[in-house]
C-alpha cells in the first residue's frame, strides 16, 4: 500500500470515530457564539416597539440584503445550539445525569424555535412586508419579533440552569463555577420582565438587547470549555 493511500485511509478512519465527531460538536457552543454575534452585526439596529412607519420602511426595505444575509448566518447558529445542546446531553448521561441532559435539550429546542420564528419576522419584513405599505402588519410583526426576544428569556434561563446544575451535579464544576452559574439564571429570567414602553428595561432596551444575551453567550463559552477540558471521552454517545 502506498503512503498516499495510507494517508487517505487514516483520515477516513479518524472522520469515523466517536473522539473527532465529540469533540466537533463540544465546540459547537463557541460555533454559535461567533456566528450569532456576526449575524446580530450585520442585522443593525432594529426599530422599537411602535416604532413609526417610515421607519419600519427605511430599516427592512432599506437593508433587505443585510437582514438577509444575517438570517443565513442566524439559520447555522441556530444549528449550532442544537449540537451544543446534544453535546450536553451526551455528556451528563456519561455521568448518569440524564434528567439535566434532556432539560436541557428541550430548553434548546424552545430557545431555538423562538430565534428561528424571530430570524423568519424579520425575513419576511425585509423581502416584501414593509415595503408593500401594509403599515400595521409591519408595525404588528416587528412587535412580535422583539415580543419573542423578552419570551425567549425563560427558555434560556432553563437552558442555563440545566447546564449548570446538570454539570455541577456530575462533577464536572466547582461550586464557584455553580454559583455564578445560578446568578447567571436569575439575571437572565429577568429579561422576561423588560416590558416597560421604553428606557433601559424595555423590549429594544440595554438589559435585554445587550445584557442578558451577553450573559447567555459567556455561559455557553464556558460550559464549551467544560465540556472540551473536563468531560469524559466521548463512547457511543457519537
Amino acid at each position: 500500500m502506498s503512503a498516499t493511500s495510507t494517508s487517505i485511509e487514516s483520515s477516513a478512519n479518524t472522520y469515523r470515530t466517536p473522539t473527532f465527531w465529540g469533540g466537533l460538536w463540544r465546540m459547537s457552543g463557541v460555533h454559535f457564539v461567533v456566528m450569532f454575534v456576526v449575524a446580530y452585526a450585520i442585522y443593525g439596529y432594529q426599530p422599537a416597539v411602535g416604532a413609526a412607519p417610515d421607519a419600519l420602511v427605511a430599516f427592512y426595505a432599506g437593508s433587505r440584503i443585510r437582514i438577509l444575509v444575517a438570517a443565513v448566518i442566524a439559520g447555522v447558529a441556530i444549528l449550532n445550539l442544537m449540537w451544543f445542546a446534544a453535546a450536553i446531553r451526551t455528556t451528563l448521561a456519561e455521568r448518569a445525569q440524564d434528567g439535566w441532559g434532556a432539560a436541557a435539550t428541550a430548553a434548546s429546542a424552545a430557545v431555538g424555535a423562538l430565534f428561528l420564528l424571530d430570524v423568519t419576522v424579520g425575513a419576511a419584513l425585509a423581502c416584501s412586508i414593509a415595503a408593500a405599505g401594509n403599515q400595521g402588519l409591519a408595525s404588528a410583526l416587528n412587535d412580535l419579533s422583539w415580543a419573542c426576544v423578552v419570551v425567549s428569556s425563560f427558555p434560556r434561563a432553563m437552558l442555563v440552569m440545566a447546564g449548570t446544575f446538570g454539570l455541577w451535579r456530575a462533577g464536572l464544576v466547582s461550586n464557584t463555577w455553580f454559583s455564578g452559574g445560578v446568578a447567571a439564571v436569575v439575571l437572565v429570567l429577568l429579561g422576561g420582565t423588560t416590558w416597560l414602553g421604553d428606557g433601559f428595561w424595555s423590549p429594544a432596551g440595554a438589559y435585554s438587547r445587550f445584557v442578558s444575551p451577553i450573559i447567555v453567550l459567556a455561559w455557553i463559552v464556558l460550559a464549551t470549555r467544560v465540556l472540551v477540558t473536563r468531560a469524559p471521552a466521548p463512547r457511543t454517545g457519537w
